[in-house]
């Protein structure tokens, strides 16, 4: 290991061997939450995306298939309470293979592959059965593929074929649905389960047709069809016709100036009518013509009769030659025929009147009879049907106005505060943790300094003066009678290089012969003040020639 790392580990080691025990706890701490967001941190970066393996299975498949990949020791999720399973992205189409391989999923709703299954000796009754069978798991397999469907049921009533024809019965259909989890089927998808399971049946109509959700709710009524309940009819048109009017008012009065209600009457009952018109064509042959004429001629009296109420005879019957003609015609001409039938739902309007309140303050020189005549064309009026238009302007209350304004100054104060305070926490503890850093780097450098404080012996230091080219200087020892009181020391026979702690050193006035060394430290003690930097460069030298020895 390089020598820089060895030292740097090793002043380390001290400096934490000097901590006290509350240092020592927090430094724990610190290096515990460190190690723990580091490893969420390389858990969460590691962890696989998951995709579904498989959607809408039953409790024996999910089992089956979690014992599977259990085996292959392949992770797992589960989702959908259970009827949807997760894997990892890698291994979604090798463990489809193995689960197709292995049967899975085994459960199904039938389908026509009951019919492959069906021996020659079946009676009709279950070649019916199972052909009605066939007909709802398909329906229901293609139902439970639509978007927000998760499990779907149809049952099938389809009348038996009976020789008198018009006691014949209409097949109906009931559906039950099962939506996702937070999905809700809308009308769209409802009329398209309806018209899905009635084109499916011969002779069904998607008035047969019920559906029903898991809620409960009657989603699609037989008789009815999936166009709801009258009450619900009435409820969508009129929030049509209101909004129309209301964007219309918006964009004239100004936002939240004029307001709308519409009531609309509806008819809740169906029926059909039939018609049926005759009319001449116009220059058209007729179809036959038949002309019978005929003539007399001969000899005789001439005819006798009376005439009116008169019995008298009008005249005498004298002798000459008569005269006879008759002709008919009959002709048979064509005639158009137009035999219609109408099927009248549910639904159309009979009357419907519209409100609207536009506020004084901002009516200004606005004109009421051309505000009437637009709110008429964008709602569809029609006065013989005996529609109605009223247009009124009246002083808003400002009460709820006020109050919501104020409310909505509260809520913003208090997400204001809420978001003040929380950037005064995170300041705090950021100044915290600062303040932390920054008092433990200042304890680890004076722990590093009186560290690096090392001994080096006397004869080093007298090598150190001769590479100088000094032996005395101002206040050395120059013999063996010189007065020592301008020696210092700190400990016998060593003298630490940090020039910061000259100022602080203790002098002492010794009365003893010097020695040999002390006449040394009293020479390096004035080199040193002489010139400190020097010698301090000379002694990191010393030291790094005995580190490298």
């Amino acid at each position: 290991m390089p020598r820089q790392v060895t030292s740097i580990f090793r002043r380390l080691g001290n400096a934490i061997r000097e901590f006290t025990i509350a240092q020592r706890t927090v430094a724990i701490i610190g290096v515990a939450v460190l190690v723990l967001g580091a490893s969420a941190l390389g858990m969460w970066v590691s962890k696989p995306a998951y995709t579904p393996l498989f959607t809408g299975l039953s409790g024996e498949d999910a089992s089956s298939i979690v014992d599977q990949l259990t085996a292959d020791g392949v992770g797992y999720e589960l989702a959908d309470g259970g009827a949807s399973i997760l894997v990892p992205e890698a291994d979604v189409y090798a463990e489809r293979i193995k689960a197709a391989a292995a049967g899975l999923p085994s459960s199904s709703t039938g389908g026509y592959s009951l019919l492959d299954t069906m021996g020659v000796t079946s009676s009709e009754f279950q070649q019916s059965v199972t052909y009605k069978r066939a007909l709802e798991g398909e329906l229901a397999q293609t139902i439970g593929a639509m978007e927000g469907v998760q499990a779907a049921s149809v049952q099938l009533a389809i009348p038996k074929d009976s020789v008198f024809v018009s006691e014949k019965n209409a097949p109906t259909a009931s559906v039950f649905v099962q939506p996702r989890n937070g999905a809700t089927l809308s009308n769209d998808q409802v009329q398209a389960i309806v018209h899905l399971t009635s084109a499916s049946i011969d002779g069904m109509k998607a008035t047969d047709v019920a559906v029903i959700d898991s809620a409960g709710t009657v989603l699609s009524a037989v008789g009815v069809g999936a166009t709801g309940s009258a009450g619900q009819q009435a409820s969508d048109y009129e929030t049509g016709v209101q909004s129309a009017v209301q964007a219309m008012l918006d964009k004239v009065v100004g936002v939240g100036n004029a307001t709308v209600v519409v009531a609309a009457d509806l008819t809740t009952e169906s029926a059909s009518r039939v018609e049926e018109s005759f009319t001449t064509p116009v220059d058209a042959p007729a179809l036959n013509e038949s002309v019978a004429t005929e003539n007399y001629t001969g000899t005789g009296g001439a005819a006798a009769g009376v005439l009116g109420t008169d019995t008298a005879a009008t005249g005498a019957a004298t002798d000459g030659n008569g005269t006879f003609t008759s002709g008919t015609t009959t002709k048979n001409n064509a005639v158009n025929k137009v035999t219609e039938n109408r099927t009248v739902p549910a639904g159309a309007i009979r009357r419907q009147t519209i409100s609207v309140a536009v506020d004084a303050a901002a009516a200004g020189t606005l004109n009421v009879a051309n505000i009437t005549s637009l709110v008429s064309s964008a709602a569809g009026v029609d006065a013989v049907r005996g529609d109605a238009v009223t247009v009124e302007v009246v002083p808003f209350s400002t009460a709820e106005a006020t109050a919501a304004a104020d409310a909505l100054k509260a809520a913003t104060d208090a997400a204001a505060a809420e978001s003040l305070s929380g950037i005064i926490r995170a300041a705090l503890i950021a100044l915290g943790v600062i303040a932390a850093i920054v008092i433990s780097l200042v304890f680890y450098a004076r722990r590093s300094r009186r560290q690096s404080r090392e001994s080096v012996e006397i004869g080093e230091l007298s090598q150190a003066q001769s590479m100088l080219g000094g032996t005395g200087g101002v206040g050395a020892i120059t013999g063996p009678n010189a007065n020592p009181s301008n020696s210092s020391t700190v400990g016998p026979g060593s003298l630490f290089f940090n020039p910061s702690d000259l100022p602080t050193q203790v002098i002492r006035t010794v009365n003893f012969e010097p020695t040999e060394a002390d006449i040394r430290r009293g020479e390096i003690d004035a080199l040193a003040q002489n010139d400190p930097r020097g010698m301090a460069e000379q002694l990191r030298g010393l030291m790094d020639e005995r580190e490298n020895a």
